[in-house]
């Protein structure tokens, strides 16, 4: 059985797959410039460019952060 994470209330995160920046700000509480910091200094984990103005990140590394950070 998968492990349950403690997510902000009204939050769901599939099981696998993609989400986009708004899904993930809702999970990290962090501005979106922030988040954007955060990856270019390697502590969160890089989206995905599915078009040239479309990013978006797997949930298993968003789960694996989740995971390391310790938001169980």
């Amino acid at each position: 059985m998968p492990k349950r994470i403690a997510l902000p209330k009204g939050v769901v995160l599939p099981e696998s797959g993609f989400v986009r920046l708004p899904t993930v700000l809702a999970v990290f509480p962090i501005s979106a410039s922030g988040w954007w910091k955060g990856i270019q200094d390697k502590k969160y984990p890089a989206g995905v460019k599915l078009s040239p103005r479309v990013t978006a990140w797997r949930v298993e590394d968003l789960r694996a952060l989740l995971d390391l950070l310790g938001k169980q």
